[in-house]
């Protein structure tokens, strides 16, 4: 099967300072795939390079068969690449909906159904994003991206500084998600709330591929000398 997105070999400086020194991923239409590794590895510039928000010095970037590592962010949104980003990012002025029907486009996911999706954000319409919990927040970035209808729907960090009961409700949306065929890359470090939902692991360090597999295969070596602490 082709690959949805793909990056290969891509080496990325910030400055004079190399961050990574040759990432290689892949996510099948349909797969949800977990980019895994500890704290400052390169997993958010490997996020931004596929998303078009930082230029790789080497490498290549495609989306569904299409070179696009010179392609401008807003130019890959339009492809179908939908960012949750580290940290959330709401329009914190804005009220819900208005940071809902921001950046739409047409398909399958409307207001409605984003709401039914997530019915706290049907029952907040109307507040500013700034008054919602951070879990309310997260679930706003969700819906948001996908109000975008991406056919890649790219979450980074995505229930880091949550509470347990928000985290399970998060882990539960993504789930169902993946239940309905999207394409999904997540990023987070739990290996528990990541093994019913993805498909393949993806583990980097110090911004390089080190390991690939199903989360099944990840042993206790493994998840030791990769993601232990």
């Amino acid at each position: 099967m082709t690959a949805l997105a793909e990056v290969q070999g891509i080496e990325v400086f910030y400055g004079a300072s190399q961050a990574l020194f040759g990432v290689d991923l892949a996510v099948e239409p349909g797969q949800c795939v977990a980019l895994m590794g500890r704290n400052g590895m390169g997993k958010s510039t490997t996020i931004r390079t596929l998303c078009r928000m930082q230029a790789p010095y080497k490498g290549r970037v495609r989306f569904d068969g299409r070179d696009i590592t010179s392609l401008p962010s807003y130019k890959a949104a339009r492809l179908g690449i939908g960012l949750v980003p580290e940290g959330r990012r709401c329009f914190a002025t804005l009220t819900v909906t208005e940071n809902l029907i921001a950046a739409a486009r047409p398909g399958a996911w409307t207001l409605s159904r984003v709401q039914a999706f997530f019915p706290r954000l049907g029952e907040r319409a109307g507040q500013q994003a700034r008054t919602l919990s951070g879990g309310e927040q997260q679930m706003l970035a969700i819906g948001r991206a996908l109000m975008t209808n991406p056919r890649l729907l790219v979450l980074d960090e995505a229930t880091e500084g949550l509470a347990p009961v928000i985290r399970k409700e998060i882990w539960s949306a993504i789930g169902r998600l993946k239940q309905d065929g999207q394409s999904i890359l997540v990023v987070d470090k739990t290996l528990s709330e990541l093994k019913p939902i993805a498909d393949a692991c993806v583990i980097l360090e110090r911004g390089r591929t080190v390991w690939t597999g199903t989360p099944d295969q990840i042993t206790p070596e493994v998840e030791h000398r990769y993601l232990g602490l």
